[in-house]
């Protein structure tokens, strides 16, 4: 279903994969998406998409406020160090009931509310870069007056840009630290695939090729086959006595589940510190 007037603030990376998410799935209708950007070249880029209005603060100082003057839901793609100003200004222009998305990473629902007027339906959304291309993980948590429709809103911006899941706030740091840091794991392994390739003879290209390849066909057999289990999945690879045993012994060997858990913890407290900070 069509969403209702929508207003983004900030075009970086993530705001703008959202917003094409939007435009792809056809959730833009009637009134055009309203988007705030730094520099006139970042608002051009959207001058011959009639579903999006876009208008520079380089040219336009108050655009934050006319974009968000009349529209139904709002959301925040600045980064973190901006928010509280961003809030600051734009707050007596927010419409009662307005539903007021932020993807600000360490900076709590509380913080938000206390910004913004009463009535204000705050969303906090954890999505990851992946959202890019269509393939994107999000976390979303509800605020103090954020009902079932402000939460369905959410969840259809976002399933627009991926998949979804709906948690207690207290659950957002393990979502950033689970899929919103986790690209940056897959990038690093992959990473260290290829360099051991290369290290035991394979061209740069090839040990690149395949490593890229193995990670996309088995994260795609695992997320068909999800109810074997990954556990089930690395297990058929896993011959008794074969050579994959013999790499997965040396993981073991080495308490990669263990390092892979303390990285998640210290991911976690980082946010928490984050948020303390803010």
């Amino acid at each position: 279903m069509p969403l209702p007037t929508v207003a983004i603030l900030g075009s970086g990376n993530m705001a703008g994969a959202i917003l094409e998410g939007m435009l792809a799935k056809g959730l833009v209708d009637t009134q055009p998406v309203r988007v705030t950007t730094r520099s006139q070249a970042s608002a051009a880029q959207y001058d011959n998409e009639p579903r999006v209005d876009a208008i520079s603060l380089e040219q336009h100082p108050e655009a934050n406020l006319d974009a968000v003057r009349g529209a139904q839901v709002v959301v925040l793609g600045v980064k973190p160090q901006m928010l509280g100003d961003l809030l600051r200004e734009i707050a007596d222009a927010l419409q009662p009931g307005t539903v007021l998305i932020s993807l600000a990473a360490g900076t709590t629902i509380a913080t938000i509310e206390a910004a913004v007027p009463a009535g204000i339906r705050v969303v906090r959304a954890m999505p990851n870069t992946p959202a890019a291309i269509g393939l994107g993980a999000t976390g979303i948590a509800a605020g103090t007056a954020a009902d079932a429709e402000a939460l369905q809103i959410a969840e259809t911006i976002f399933a627009a840009v991926g998949s979804v899941v709906t948690v207690d706030e207290a659950k957002i740091p393990a979502v950033g630290a689970i899929s919103g840091s986790g690209p940056a794991y897959v990038y690093y392994f992959i990473e260290s695939l290829i360099d051991a390739g290369i290290e035991v003879g394979l061209s740069e290209q090839d040990a690149a090729d395949l490593a890229h390849q193995t990670f996309l066909g088995a994260s795609e057999l695992a997320s068909r086959q999800r109810e074997l289990g990954a556990a089930e999945l690395r297990r058929r690879v896993t011959s008794p006595k074969g050579t994959t045993e013999q790499s997965i012994r040396v993981f073991d060997e080495s308490e990669v589940r263990d390092i892979i858990s303390r990285a998640i913890h210290a991911n976690i407290r980082r946010s928490e510190e984050l948020a303390a900070e803010a």
